[in-house]
């Protein structure tokens, strides 16, 4: 049987309020709209590349989002050593160019379980929390927040063009 991307249930985002709820819902629901986009198509429709020669494809836009996680949150802002997922000093676009053989399955579990470890990494850090970037610059949790909204906002929104070049749906 072929795996199929399950569908998504989009969060609402919380409009007024304290400042960390806010960025958080935005931060979900880019999460989730990443996994709306790739819904109800197969392993071959995740990995169809948008044009050659670029790599981006759906699937690899997902592998991406988990390093992005895995880096900003747990990493950079958690402090956390970790080592890349997919991608190496040797092959640093891994996540994009390695998905022929990849299993999405097991990509989307990564993905999911990078998203439940980086929430829980910073869950108990200020938004005013000072950490390094391990190129030396200093950030703040909020920047780091308001960083992963940006780069959801970008990606989803490449998301939304590779979508409707596999079978014609748009939407937000």
């Amino acid at each position: 049987m072929t795996w199929i991307a399950p569908e998504i249930d989009r969060i609402e985002t919380v409009p007024t309020g304290p400042e960390r709820p806010m960025l958080q819902s935005w931060l979900d629901f880019h999460r989730q709209t990443l996994l709306a986009k790739c819904a109800g198509l197969g392993a071959a429709q995740l990995k169809q590349r948008a044009v050659p020669p670029s790599a981006l494809s759906l699937h690899g836009l997902v592998r991406h989002m988990s390093e992005v996680e895995r880096g900003w949150l747990r990493g950079t802002a958690a402090g956390q050593r970790l080592g890349y997922l997919y991608c190496a000093e040797a092959d640093p676009n891994g996540d994009f160019d390695n998905v022929g053989t990849a299993d999405p399955a097991a990509d989307f579990a990564v993905y999911r379980q990078e998203i439940r470890l980086a929430d829980a990494a910073v869950a108990e850090l200020s938004l005013d929390h000072r950490c390094r970037h391990p190129a030396g610059t200093e950030y703040s949790l909020r920047w780091v927040y308001l960083h992963l909204i940006e780069e959801y906002a970008r990606h989803n929104g490449h998301a939304d063009l590779l979508r409707e070049r596999v079978d014609g749906r748009t939407g937000d």
